[in-house]
């Protein structure tokens, strides 16, 4: 599905007890998503069932944190982050995100799980800055390189810090 939609500044901010949860098969494309989710992405549940998950990509989002993302999955492991969403009239949300494989009873990857809730405030202006910083270094590398310019400045903040990324997203 090809979408050409223009990002607004209307903003969609998750109520507290709100989840939006997805599941996606091993291609990404969508298999299931609550009320919460199409509510807060704008399309309707036919919409979104067999779509890519980067239906609601926005591009505010370095590629980067998109990479780390899938290669957690793809290695078995479970992923956190702060994402920024674009619904299907252009308006945001912003989620804290945790992403895990699903396996079928021989341990095989079957797919994967997706449960997004409201995220702290701090944690989505630590985001901003640091993607804000990434996208750029995205622009400047170009397509070819966006990736590893990108990553560079994320893994520079984490040794300045000192932490994990696992240990930067769950103490911002």
């Amino acid at each position: 599905m090809k979408r050409n939609i223009t990002p607004t500044s209307v903003e969609r901010v998750m109520r507290e007890d709100d989840f939006i949860v997805s599941m996606t098969d091993l291609k990404g494309r969508i298999t299931y998503g609550n009320r919460i989710f199409i509510e807060f992405s704008g399309y309707s549940e036919s919409e979104l069932i067999g779509a890519q998950h980067n239906i609601i990509r926005h591009p505010d989002m370095p590629r980067a944190v998109f990479k780390l993302l899938w290669d957690k999955i793809q290695n078995r492991e479970e992923c956190f982050a702060y994402v920024k969403n674009m619904a299907k009239d252009g308006g945001f949300y912003w989620v804290f995100t945790n992403v895990t494989p699903t396996f079928d009873p021989a341990g095989n990857i079957t797919g994967y799980f997706s449960v997004r809730r409201k995220p702290k405030l701090s944690g989505v202006q630590t985001a901003s800055a640091v993607y804000a910083a990434m996208l750029e270094a995205e622009k400047k590398a170009g397509p070819a390189n966006a990736i590893a310019a990108s990553t560079k400045i994320l893994v520079d903040i984490l040794n300045e810090k000192g932490l994990s990324y696992d240990e930067l997203v769950l103490a911002i």
